[in-house]
C-alpha cells in the first residue's frame, strides 16, 4: 500500500473520523472527512447495515473523486428484538442526541435484570475503490457485551457509557482508545479491512 494512499470517510460523525483515522493512520493512510468536499449526509434508506454503508460510500465517492470507506454500526439489544440497530444514531429523535438515546434505551430496559441485558455493537465498513466499483471490499465485526442500568465513564461517544464490556469489566467508554480498538466492532471490522488491503491495494 502506497503512503500517500487517501480515503474520503462516508460520514460526520466525529468520534467516528477520530477512530479510523488513528486505526488506518497507522498504516500509512490519509483519512477525509466528507465534510472537506461539501458533501452532505445521503438519505440512508437501506434495511441493513451493508445496504446503508454502500449508499454512503458511493454517495461521497461520487462527489469526491476519492475511493470513499462508509461505516454504518450500531447497537443491537437482545431484549429487544435487535434494536436500536439501523436507528442507533437517531433512536430518539432526528437530532442525533447521544444522550436522548441513552436515556431511552435505559427506560426501554427498565427492571430488565443483567441476565438478560445481551446486546452487541455491530459494524460493517465499505470501502468503494470508485462510485462504479462492482467489487467493493465488505467487512464486518461484532462486540458482545451488556446494557448497564446507568453510564459508567467519560471517553467514547454514542451508547458507549453503558455498554459493558464482560472482558474488561469496564463500560466502552472507560477504556483508552487504544483498549477500544483491540476489542471494539469498529477495530475488528478494520483490521479484516487492512488485511484485505494487504492482499489487495488500492
Amino acid at each position: 500500500m502506497e503512503p500517500a494512499a487517501r480515503l474520503v470517510l462516508a460520514s460526520h460523525n466525529a468520534g467516528k473520523l477520530a477512530e479510523l483515522r488513528a486505526l488506518l493512520g497507522a498504516a500509512g493512510m490519509t483519512v477525509v472527512p466528507q465534510a472537506q468536499f461539501g458533501i452532505d449526509e445521503v438519505e440512508e434508506t437501506g434495511a441493513t447495515f451493508v445496504e446503508n454503508a454502500l449508499i454512503k460510500a458511493r454517495h461521497a465517492s461520487r462527489i469526491s473523486g476519492l475511493p470513499a470507506l462508509a461505516d454504518d454500526s450500531g447497537l443491537c439489544v437482545d431484549a429487544l428484538g435487535g434494536a436500536p440497530g439501523l436507528h442507533s444514531a437517531r433512536y430518539a429523535g432526528s437530532d442525533g442526541d447521544a444522550q436522548a438515546n441513552i436515556l431511552k434505551l435505559l427506560d426501554a430496559l427498565a427492571g430488565i435484570p443483567d441476565a438478560h441485558r445481551g446486546a452487541h455493537f455491530h459494524c460493517t465498513l465499505v470501502l468503494l475503490r470508485h462510485p462504479d466499483d462492482p467489487a467493493p471490499l465488505v467487512c464486518e465485526g461484532r462486540w458482545r457485551g451488556r446494557i448497564l442500568h446507568a453510564p459508567q465513564g467519560e471517553d467514547g461517544f454514542g451508547y458507549d457509557p453503558v455498554f459493558f464490556d464482560e472482558a474488561s469489566g469496564q463500560s466502552a467508554a472507560e477504556l483508552s482508545r487504544e483498549e477500544k480498538a483491540a476489542v471494539s466492532h469498529r477495530g475488528r471490522a478494520l483490521r479484516q479491512l487492512m488485511a484485505a488491503l494487504a492482499r489487495e491495494p488500492l
